[in-house]
């Protein structure tokens, strides 16, 4: 039987997701995100574990909004053509298994520029905080994870409203929750 665990970066995102799922709250950014996910899977016996990072996610693109599945994770603030100058891989860029073809950009910057964002849009079209430090986190256990982001604002200088938009994004985020995994641990509707 498949067991679930929730990671999010903060309670507000996790706030609807039904009792009984173990929720693991990891603070903001990659490595916040990598540590707390790696002592997470290190407590427990990850055997059919599957890892769902809920959270909210900013549009890189006009027009984008609802929830997504992405497909790969990049990190946009690694250096990475450097890296791969001194002949190293920087491993920017994860593939995600059962994703809706998106790309997340992930980084430790919180984008309100509009120039970064148009930079980042070249290559993804959501952005976060900690989706990749989760990946990363779950690719070195061998443990399967799910990125599930719901567009909480624009990736502009109406990021800035964020706080006041998490609930809206976490009850859909909880819903899905609920949608996908509750069967499997039945959970009423």
């Amino acid at each position: 039987m498949t067991h679930y665990l929730v990671v999010s970066a903060i309670a507000g995102e996790a706030k609807y997701v039904p009792e009984g799922i173990p929720v693991v709250l990891t603070g903001v950014g990659k490595t916040a995100a990598a540590v707390a996910t790696a002592k997470a899977l290190a407590a427990r016996d990850t055997t059919d574990l599957v890892v769902l990072n809920i959270g909210t996610t900013g549009a890189l693109r006009d027009g984008l909004s609802g929830l997504y599945l992405p497909s790969e994770v990049v990190n946009h603030d690694i250096n990475a053509e450097a890296v791969r100058a001194i002949g190293l891989d920087p491993q920017e860029s994860l593939k995600i298994e059962g994703g809706d073809g998106t790309v997340l950009a992930s980084g430790d910057v919180f984008v309100t520029d509009p120039a970064v964002r148009e930079r980042l849009a070249e290559r993804a079209q959501l952005v976060d905080m900690e989706g990749y430090g989760v990946a990363f986190a779950c690719r070195e256990y061998g443990v399967p994870v799910r990125l599930v982001k719901h567009v909480s604002d624009t990736a502009d200088e109406a990021a800035m409203d964020w706080p006041a938009l998490v609930d809206a994004s976490a009850k859909v985020l909880g819903d899905w929750v609920r949608a996908q995994v509750g069967e499997d641990l039945g959970l009423a509707r």
